[in-house]
């Protein structure tokens, strides 16, 4: 039997496999959906995901990198190493308008896909359950901590209003600001206050006045969390929400100066404090792995998937993620999956209620054969294996 072949009839059994879960891969899908649960706070949807993988006969390890809600959920035992990475963290107030339900569901099915031809193809296939996407930097943690050193390729899916191989991803530093003053009576002794949200207004102009002096995918954009405790109190402590991005790791290191140096203008201009909490490690820009992603768009093609923004050079749409962080030590791909959205995007609430209609189920599974397939191919091409598996050599 040739290579060709072969990898028609083990992508039939992934398939098949796929295809006799789909229910509840879909029921997976819309239960971590009605279950919206912060980063690092998934407890319910943790469980659901491992559930269904422990179901279809991974093994499963709870606790990886030291994250409650983290697992490593393992089948298969070949020395090329694949990891598919499940997200199910929520936004606040909006739920999973990023659909995270949907790409821990579409993990889990490429999981149950490759579950049958792991052996054949010589593969350990390790699904990971990876928290806090959302701000909290989970993969960091487990990048730091080891859990991708024997891995030797990296994937996953994300939803989006339309299909794109991959994304601009930009490096981006999420961090607290805190502005301390001192109170006071704000009609009759305002001069005996230091009003620590003046500070953060002087602080916010300017950055705005900062941005004319910005390189092309600088970004700089937050949120007041605390803004004082009374109209007729002069506020003493003020804190915000910021992330500042940009297209480099190495870009963001010469940015974060010029920001801080807009807050502490602030402070200095209205004899207040200033001081600064990091949020999370710093996401990377991302590497994608473009021989991974040329098998990717094969398959997703195969399937019925159509990438007509990306042959016709249109802009690639720009987000964040720790699978960035990833992709620097591992070969990683993070194409978008298409979903109708109706016109809405995501982090927004509608984009949120279409992560459950048809074309999101589809998604799933779609997603999932598409990993799956590519994973197959990987294995089957004897230089796409070799050159995977040189990583981790010696």
């Amino acid at each position: 039997m040739s290579d060709q072949e072969l990898g028609t009839e083990l992508k039939r059994a992934a398939q098949e496999a796929v295809d006799e879960r789909l229910g509840q891969l879909v029921d997976l899908s819309r239960a971590i959906h009605a279950h919206p649960e912060l980063c690092f706070e998934e407890t319910v949807s943790s469980a659901l995901t491992a559930d269904a993988l422990t179901e279809a006969g991974f093994d499963v390890a709870w606790g990886t990198a030291g994250m409650d809600t983290a697992f490593v959920a393992e089948v298969g035992s070949g020395p090329l190493v694949v990891a598919i990475c499940a997200e199910y963290d929520a936004l606040p107030d909006v739920g999973h308008a990023c659909g995270h339900n949907i790409i821990a569901a579409s993990a889990v099915g490429a999981g149950v896909g490759l579950v049958p031809v792991a052996d054949e193809l010589g593969l350990t296939v390790r699904v990971i359950g990876t928290p806090a996407e959302e701000g909290g930097g989970g993969k960091i943690t487990m990048v730091e901590q080891g859990t991708f050193d024997e891995v030797h390729l990296a994937m996953m899916v994300h939803p989006w209003a339309t299909e794109r191989l991959e994304a601009a991803c930009l490096a981006v530093s999420h961090f607290d600001v805190i502005f301390t003053g001192r109170t006071a009576h704000a009609s009759a002794a305002p001069w005996q206050g230091r009003n620590a949200g003046d500070a953060m207004v002087v602080a916010q102009v300017a950055i705005g006045l900062l941005r004319q002096q910005l390189l092309p995918g600088d970004q700089v954009h937050g949120i007041v969390t605390s803004g004082g405790e009374a109209a007729n109190i002069i506020p003493s402590r003020v804190v915000g929400r910021f992330m500042a991005r940009t297209t480099t790791i190495n870009r963001l290191n010469e940015l974060m100066p010029k920001v801080r140096a807009c807050f502490e203008a602030g402070a200095l201009a209205t004899g207040c404090d200033v001081a600064f909490a990091s949020v999370a490690n710093d996401y990377s820009h991302m590497e994608s792995d473009q021989g991974l992603l040329d098998l990717y768009r094969g398959n997703a093609e195969s399937l019925g998937r159509q990438f007509t923004l990306d042959d016709e050079g249109a802009p690639k749409p720009t987000l964040s993620t720790d699978m960035a962080n990833v992709s620097l030590v591992v070969p990683t791909i993070h194409p978008l999956i298409g979903i109708e959205s109706g016109g809405s995007v995501n982090h927004q609430p509608e984009f949120a209620a279409a992560c459950i209609e048809p074309s999101a189920d589809v998604a799933v599974r779609d997603g999932a054969l598409a990993m799956a397939w590519t994973a197959i191919d990987a294995a089957l091409s004897t230089s796409t294996r070799q050159r995977l598996l040189q990583r981790t050599a010696g």
